[in-house]
């Protein structure tokens, strides 16, 4: 049963403005999507007495009013537009604007529990750091692949000095984001802890830390299913489908992936039997990778959890 509240608001973001409905309410307004406007939306939330916001994210511009509305007490729950989305579909709401969006949102916001673990602003803005870092990993990719369909060595050479320059500033980037990080005892603390596991690096160490907040506070399945890295059934009657996973943070899951090669074939040995069993029953390559990223992040929030760092099993 869903329990509904007049102390839930939704908001629908867009770059220049924020459209908001107050659930249970035929009241909506409209605002700036800049200070100005989220100043004047805290006080409006505050005389109707809403206590809880809902806001859909939307690429980063739903950052700003989030984290105002948060310094200004309220608790705010930032949507996947995949939650919204599917709500909609339950109730059969099919018309869409931006108004009718943010009651949406405000029904959806209604119905959900709060989050357990509650937001950190330091990883919050850390985060930031860390994509800036990907995306960096992610021209690298695209500039070595150009470099496949070069023949001619001037511009060979020009692609390869893109390369190197963009190296550098990735490794250069990593540094600054452990140095901010280190800053804090505790999460020095996580991040040392982290590091302790054999094929995780200080990399692919800082994306767990910092994509997945809730590190030691969740179970291996939650923490599994946090990254998208959990199998899901696909079974009906007497049908028996392929598990898949899907969802979760593709960042987060990139680069456990992106760890667990490594990992499986030359520095964990737990990781190296885990693969070797897998091929033996008969899995494909991908499958049995994704099983060691998951096992990576499994670990990763074991030691956490238990406040010591890993101990290697003798063979």
């Amino acid at each position: 049963m869903i329990q509904t509240s007049i102390t839930t608001a939704g908001i629908d973001t867009s770059k220049a403005k924020l459209d908001i409905a107050v659930h249970g309410l035929t009241e909506r307004w409209q605002v700036a999507n800049a200070l100005p406007g989220w100043r004047a939306l805290a006080a409006n939330l505050v005389k109707a007495g809403i206590t809880r916001v809902g806001i859909e994210a939307t690429g980063g511009y739903e950052r700003g009013v989030v984290e105002h509305l948060r310094s200004a007490g309220f608790a705010v729950l930032l949507l996947q537009p995949l939650q919204v989305k599917a709500f909609g579909q339950v109730h059969l709401r099919r018309a869409k604007n931006d108004a009718l969006d943010a009651v949406l949102i405000a029904a959806c916001a209604a119905a959900l529990d709060p989050p357990e673990v509650a937001p950190d602003p330091r990883l919050t803005e850390l985060a930031d750091y860390l994509t800036f870092l990907e995306q960096i990993e992610e021209d690298i990719r695209r500039f070595k692949t150009r470099l496949e369909h070069i023949d001619e060595p001037a511009l060979r050479r020009i692609v390869n000095s893109d390369i190197a320059r963009l190296k550098a500033r990735k490794s250069t980037q990593i540094r600054d984001i452990a140095k901010r990080l280190r800053a804090y005892d505790d999460l020095a603390k996580r991040l040392k802890l982290v590091l302790s596991i054999p094929g995780i690096g200080e990399r692919t160490a800082l994306a767990i830390v910092i994509r997945m907040p809730e590190l030691g506070r969740v179970s291996r399945e939650e923490a599994a299913a946090l990254a998208g890295l959990a199998p899901f059934d696909s079974d009906s009657g007497q049908h028996r489908g392929q598990r898949k996973i899907a969802g979760g943070r593709s960042r987060l899951r990139r680069s456990l992936f992106a760890a667990a090669l490594p990992a499986a074939f030359r520095w964990n040995r737990a990781l190296m039997a885990l693969y070797a069993r897998l091929m033996a029953r008969g899995k494909v390559h991908n499958a049995a990778l994704i099983a060691c990223a998951r096992k990576l992040l499994i670990y990763a929030n074991t030691v956490v959890q238990r406040g010591t760092p890993w101990i290697e099993k003798e063979a």
